[in-house]
């Protein structure tokens, strides 16, 4: 498929989900247009994964900033997990955040929020991270092969191809997303060599584990564009060493 009737495809499901999830009342917010779902059951839904063995068995985990996924982060929080989360767009040379419980001034739930989390906490180059027991992504619509499609800019997906390079996400890494029902889409999603699919998908309701997903093995450069490596400091660095 051509990237342009790729992208129209992917948008499609995107406005599918938005519709779906606007005319159910499932969400948070005036409008869930353009962004990550704020999902109604969010904290249903971190419960939820944090009563599985991946979740207990996990001491770091990589999570995305969302609103929708602020319930997972807190809760690794309070159970004494590390956390990471990106800087926004990855626009530094050390893009991650790093949250540890063992040092927070505030509380976990206060920490976990993007904004608390930017303020208070360390920035760190990919290179320093821990190697990562569980990934948090977020989504607009996941299917059950584990397909899934973000809001479109493409961050989750360098930022999983950066750990990777890294050695920092192993075959023993599990990746995660937590929607609502509605989001868990039958429409085919159009994927790509760098999307990242997830190996569970968790519900307020149900968690699905999904058949051998396709993971990139590191930076797709021929998918991205000068302009873009250029506003990403991390990719700038690995380009040039």
């Amino acid at each position: 498929m051509a990237a342009n009737s790729l992208d129209r495809a992917k948008q499609a499901v995107r406005t599918q989900v938005w519709d779906a999830l606007t005319a159910a009342d499932a969400v948070h917010g005036p409008s869930v247009h353009g962004r990550i779902p704020n999902f109604k059951g969010a904290e249903e839904a971190a419960a939820r994964l944090a009563a599985l063995p991946a979740w207990q068995h996990a001491s770091v985990v990589k999570a995305v900033p969302d609103k929708a996924q602020l319930h997972v982060r807190a809760r690794a929080l309070e159970e004494g997990k590390t956390v990471y989360m990106a800087v926004p767009k990855l626009a530094t040379l050390k893009p991650f955040y790093l949250l540890d419980p063992a040092a927070l001034t505030v509380p976990p739930a206060v920490a976990a929020a993007s904004r608390t989390a930017a303020a208070i906490a360390p920035t760190v180059e990919v290179d320093a991270l821990r190697p990562l027991d569980l990934i948090i992504l977020g989504s607009v619509a996941v299917n059950r092969d584990g397909a899934r499609i973000g809001k479109g800019a493409g961050y989750s997906d360098i930022e999983f191809a950066l750990l990777t390079e890294a050695g920092l996400v192993t075959p023993e890494t599990v990746v995660v997303t937590t929607v609502h029902p509605l989001q868990v889409t039958e429409t085919p999603i159009p994927t790509t060599e760098h999307d990242v699919d997830v190996d569970l998908i968790v519900t307020p309701e149900e968690t699905i584990t999904c058949p051998n997903p396709h993971r990139p093995s590191g930076v797709d450069w021929s998918a991205l564009t000068t302009e873009k490596i250029a506003t990403i400091p991390a990719l700038m660095a690995r380009q040039i060493s």
